[in-house]
């Protein structure tokens, strides 16, 4: 997603070069960041007057509801920011659920120091991500700590979806036969974040995967899939991903790695920087589990790069994968993250 940094900060950027406020949160300057900046930012999709909450109003039926905080550093990377990263990251998890997401709230934990050039294009990042998911954000906050403290700018979002069917999406749904979707090539996101971080340079610029998914899980709901179960592959990847859902749901998983899309230029950094692509972070990428006739019809609807990585058996709750010379091996969880620090 490219966002248009053109457009004009209502407050001048000239005359306040670093964010330093007091910890109170008072003051003109933050009043300005408020009415002038962020209110400004958000005025065509937030709803009702300026006020201690939102009052909406949902539809009828089940809700999700999820929140999540982001730390990603460096907070600019390839393909997209730590808004971008907010905005997608809460939105998926939404859809995951198999909901609309409808509402988000956005908390803005900002350190003493922080340029105001880089507010402004986070908050136009998150304005622009929440135009393109489909979603309003009409409510959030705003702190400040001591510079030292925050390391730039740490995000929270809170965000609100409506459920428009009866299926129960979960790991206690798959069953032994279901095919297992992958919607693209996995890797991206981590390689670029720690691309960006480590100051590394490839043949060429490897771009995160940061993108919403609910539009995707909707055409399938649409469709009449009977989805199973639905996962984004963030931190700890498609591995990672795997794993929790056979625990959870009593079955084996069982995946081959030569059909696993991984990019070239990922799979060569990976290779350098000794990680293994399965574990790498992904904020664009999910799993589906759905019934083994409906698996290409799902295919179809996921796009071009979706592709059926696998299938559930009976089992314990574990990962089996088939790796490129014939061989089976089981797929554990890392007992730490490869990448910290990448959401």
């Amino acid at each position: 997603m490219t966002t248009d940094f053109t457009l004009t900060c209502p407050i001048p950027l000239s005359d306040y070069p670093n964010v330093t406020l007091a910890h109170g949160g008072g003051g003109r300057l933050m009043h300005n960041l408020i009415d002038k900046l962020f209110a400004a930012t958000f005025a065509r999709q937030a709803v009702g007057a300026q006020h201690d909450g939102a009052v909406f109003t949902a539809s009828a039926g089940r809700m999700a509801f999820t929140t999540d905080s982001y730390v990603v550093q460096p907070i600019f990377f390839p393909g997209g920011d730590i808004g971008t990263l907010a905005v997608n990251g809460t939105v998926n998890d939404l859809a995951m659920c198999g909901a609309r997401p409808l509402y988000l709230s956005v908390g803005l934990i900002l350190e003493e120091g922080l340029p105001m050039q880089s507010l402004w294009r986070i908050a136009q990042s998150i304005a622009s991500a929440a135009d393109a998911a489909g979603v309003q954000v009409i409510t959030g906050d705003t702190k400040v700590v001591d510079k030292g403290k925050g390391d730039g700018i740490f995000i929270n979002t809170a965000g609100v979806g409506v459920l428009t069917h009866d299926l129960n999406i979960s790991p206690l749904a798959v069953r032994p036969d279901d095919a297992v979707i992958l919607s693209g090539d996995i890797g991206r996101h981590g390689i670029a974040i720690m691309a960006a971080r480590e100051g590394l340079s490839f043949e060429s610029t490897i771009e995160s995967d940061c993108a919403p998914l609910a539009d995707s899980v909707l055409a399938l709901l649409d469709a009449g899939i009977d989805v199973h179960c639905l996962r984004d592959l963030t931190r700890g990847g498609l591995a990672s991903a795997l794993v929790e859902i056979a625990s959870a749901g009593g079955v084996q998983v069982a995946v081959d790695e030569a059909i696993i899309p991984v990019n070239e230029d990922v799979r060569g950094a990976c290779e350098i920087l000794g990680l293994d692509p399965l574990y790498v972070a992904n904020e664009g990428r999910y799993v589906a589990f759905v019934p083994p006739h409906q698996a290409q019809a799902a295919c179809a609807i996921m796009g071009d790069s979706a592709c059926i990585i696998g299938h559930v058996q009976s089992g314990a709750g574990r990962v089996v994968m088939r790796s490129v010379i014939g061989a089976d091996r089981l797929i554990d969880m890392l007992s730490g993250e490869q990448l910290p620090r990448i959401c």
